[in-house]
């Protein structure tokens, strides 16, 4: 054999061997979801910060029992409802991005879809809703008295409101709600004081999760689907059918 193909033999080999490292390495890396742990190459070498000053209360702690999860999701979306989402979006959207400085992915944009479904099935169950009389008809109280004419089609138009959709997707309303389905138990996030969870925004997290699983649910199966657990799963409870 010949000096040149001696040293494309060996260069090969070098390559084939260069190759099989890095395909085992990223399949160990790939072995760890992104919601259990920190990517490595998003992590900090050395800390730009000093560390937390020592407190006398415990540091806050997350969920990391998948068997927890899927019993708030079953709670939340009914029978069968930890099948719903795949494994790494169940986790996506319970996830602040206050956890982890939001190197585990956050949930955002899957609420933001879901509080746009929210806000339009409210106002339609809002216009279903009877009305008052005197919404409907206005009478002027002036020497000729009558009636305004409204088209059947807008009966139940007067219901629709800022006030009113504000009042019955109120934050508070909304994480009492979550609180029941065992959703903060789960939801992943950072509070800005562990001694005082309300003064850091536990109600608008716990509401904010609740749009997120509504987002996700839409997202793997449609609008219908989602609006049918808007309807039933967050809206009848709050007294609006």
């Amino acid at each position: 054999m010949t000096r040149p193909q001696l040293s494309r033999c060996a260069s090969r080999l070098t390559q084939s061997s260069h190759a099989y490292a890095t395909t085992s390495s990223d399949s160990s890396r790939d072995r760890t979801p992104r919601w259990a742990a920190t990517p490595a190459r998003m992590a900090m070498p050395v800390r730009a910060r000093p560390g937390p000053r020592q407190r006398q209360s415990p540091p806050f702690v997350v969920n990391e029992d998948p068997s927890l999860l899927d019993t708030a999701y079953t709670s939340f979306l009914g029978k069968n409802g930890d099948t719903i989402l795949p494994e790494e979006i169940k986790w996506l959207a319970v996830t602040h991005k206050s956890f982890d400085h939001a190197r585990r992915g956050f949930n955002d944009k899957l609420a933001f879809l879901g509080k746009t479904l929210c806000n339009v099935q409210c106002s339609l169950a809002l216009i279903e809703q009877p009305s008052r009389p005197e919404d409907l008809y206005p009478i002027e109280r002036k020497r000729n008295q009558h009636q305004q004419f409204a088209h059947p089609a807008m009966r139940g138009v007067h219901n629709v409101s800022e006030f009113s959709k504000n009042k019955t997707l109120d934050k508070e309303r909304l994480a009492s709600l979550a609180r029941k389905y065992g959703l903060d138990a789960v939801v992943r996030w950072k509070p800005r004081n562990i001694d005082n969870l309300s003064s850091s925004g536990v109600d608008v997290v716990l509401a904010h999760t609740l749009y997120s699983i509504v987002g996700a649910v839409a997202m793997e199966k449609g609008g219908d689907f989602a609006n049918k657990i808007v309807r039933e799963r967050i809206l009848n409870p709050l007294g609006l059918k």
